[in-house]
């Protein structure tokens, strides 16, 4: 008889697979039931990730956390192995999820560091939940604003849209539209969630080699029937009600660290990030697009383990 050998894409495996005790775990929560991977001791930290990927794109810099965090490693609404409920995706209802799941946890104020859609959640978090909130960190992305509703529809002229980013052009957020149509992305990506994957990637991070080819098996495994892409899609359906819920959010009390890729959103977050908080400090990530924390890992170690001292 064959013995069954252990499946390095399943979750669990891979939280056994972390220095640091590891584990994968569910709550239900706000009505729907997410999964997280958790491990470490100390003052809680709740790690939120983005799209397209899963709690996996943390897993460079979780070990060192958790030499001085409880970390908690989130899959969102919608994300990996948690569920994927037909609403519920504006960052208020998912920021709710999150104040659940701290509260499961037994916890009272945490820290919270999000990236990308993550990033989004953590914002809103704090916003809305400032008594449980003791800082923020914010990987590359803020929260949905009005200027999203003026961004253009084309590329600039002779712009290339193509494998990587052009040195000093603008990036070209084509998915932003394309994530919007209902029905039909899942229908085209149903079983070829790979070629998403790998483009984004190329065409995101400044060296695409930090994304390893099994964490894009990871990835594209996570998004690979028309239900997860479905799901994913939805955090950018709802971008327009964030816009909205986002104007009642008072300015943020908690101390607040942005970091942006060089190649990336350093400026964006630079320009319009201290606005929204009281305590905000930005910080540019050298030689670095999207991907932060599997881009430039100890970076981000070095800089979360200052501000969350």
């Amino acid at each position: 008889m064959n013995t069954p050998t252990p499946d390095t894409l399943d979750d669990a495996e891979l939280a056994r697979s972390l220095d640091g005790d590891f584990t994968s775990r569910h709550a239900d929560v706000n009505g729907v039931r997410l999964h997280y991977v958790e491990g470490g001791t100390g003052r809680p930290l709740l790690l939120l990730g983005g799209w397209p990927q899963t709690w996996w794109q943390w897993h460079k810099v979780m070990p060192a956390l958790a030499r001085t965090h409880r970390v908690i490693a989130v899959d969102l609404r919608g994300m990996g192995g948690s569920d994927k409920p037909e609403d519920g995706y504006d960052k208020k209802t998912m920021a709710n999820d999150i104040r659940e799941l701290v509260r499961h946890l037994g916890a009272e104020a945490v820290d919270v560091a999000g990236h990308d859609i993550g990033a989004m959640v953590a914002q809103a978090y704090a916003a809305q939940f400032p008594e449980a909130t003791r800082r923020i960190v914010l990987l590359d992305v803020p929260h949905p604003d009005e200027g999203l509703w003026e961004m253009r529809l084309l590329p600039e002229p002779d712009q290339h849209v193509g494998s990587e980013i052009e040195k000093g052009a603008r990036t070209y957020l084509w998915w932003f539209a394309f994530n919007q149509v209902r029905g039909l992305p899942e229908k085209l990506l149903d079983g070829r969630s790979r070629l998403l994957v790998d483009w984004l990637v190329e065409y995101l991070a400044k060296d695409p080699a930090t994304i390893d080819e099994h964490s894009r098996q990871v990835y594209a495994r996570a998004y690979s029937t028309a239900d997860a892409l479905r799901a994913g899609n939805g955090w950018y359906q709802t971008f327009g009600a964030d816009i909205v819920d986002r104007r009642a959010h008072p300015i943020l009390t908690a101390p607040i660290l942005a970091l942006g890729g060089d190649a990336s959103n350093y400026a964006v977050l630079r320009d319009f990030l201290p606005a929204r908080g009281v305590d905000v400090r930005v910080v540019e990530v050298p030689d670095c697009g999207h991907y932060i924390a599997e881009e430039q890992p100890q970076f981000v170690i070095d800089e979360l383990s200052a501000f969350l001292a």
